[in-house]
């Protein structure tokens, strides 16, 4: 190419890397804004837009979560942006480094995820299993994430309910809770057998045949399966992104030592 294509060139791919990071640093600041709104005031965004549990933990974590991903997305949009506007090949090198530890970190996550579930499984029994035996029923805001958890899922426990054996909860009621009993699926004298008055109570009889549910665990990891294309699919197009981010960075890092 000529001198003149390649400025154009790099003109053209360098307005492209300081519009992509823009909308990238708003996206950043406005789940920043609305992870700090969600910590202030998360009754008020509750109201707004409706919500699956009034549980005020599990607000606490979306407001986090929103916030990390938020000031992630601000921090590589403000290096990808500025850096290409001011042509500097340190803020140019600081974001390719920052977006390949970010996909090697998925990649990772994704290879342990692949490979290690029945360590997962192992881990998380050892972990969750006690707690489950001595917060629910106890923790309001524990108690509440798992209800919901288990509401939403259709499931009963980690594994299944054996792991409200000996617990708190089973101790104090003789009973499982309310949740391991999918209470569409049988008939009233069943329902009325697992959850007392209709659903109102807030526990299971133990001696309910079929009324037990299977652990959340094996259902969440189900669903995944179920939906892995979808995710997949996701994966790739964030993957492809971050490699093209990177590889265009380095094209401007490269050329910037030509002029």
């Amino acid at each position: 190419l000529s001198p003149g294509a390649k400025m154009g060139c790099f003109t053209f791919i360098k307005v492209m890397m300081i519009l992509f990071n823009l909308a990238i640093f708003l996206s950043g600041g406005t789940l920043l804004g609305v992870g700090i709104w969600v910590k202030v005031d998360g009754e008020s965004f509750l109201n707004i837009f409706g919500a699956l549990s009034s549980s005020i933990l599990q607000v606490v974590n979306v407001a986090y979560l929103l916030i990390v991903i938020g000031a992630i997305l601000l921090v590589i949009g403000f290096l990808g942006c500025y850096g290409a506007q001011k042509e500097s090949k340190c803020l140019l090198m600081m974001f390719f480094s920052v977006v390949l530890i970010i996909f090697i970190a998925e990649v990772a996550a994704a290879v342990v995820a692949l490979v290690f579930t029945g360590l997962a499984e192992t881990l998380l029994t050892g972990l969750v299993t006690p707690l489950l035996k001595e917060k629910y029923g106890v923790d309001k805001a524990f108690t509440e994430i798992w209800n919901v958890t288990m509401t939403e899922v259709h499931c009963c426990g980690l594994n299944n309910y054996t792991d409200f054996n000996n617990s708190y909860f089973y101790e104090t009621h003789s009973s499982y809770p309310r949740q391991c009993c999918d209470m569409q699926q049988y008939l009233p004298f069943w329902g009325m057998l697992c959850a007392g008055n209709w659903g109102i109570t807030t526990s299971c009889h133990p001696h309910s045949r079929g009324c037990l549910l299977q652990g959340c665990f094996k259902q969440i990891l189900e669903e995944i399966r179920t939906n892995a294309g979808v995710a997949g699919g996701v994966a790739a197009g964030i993957a492809a992104l971050e490699i093209a981010a990177m590889a265009v960075s380095m094209y401007l890092y490269c050329r910037l030592d030509e002029k």
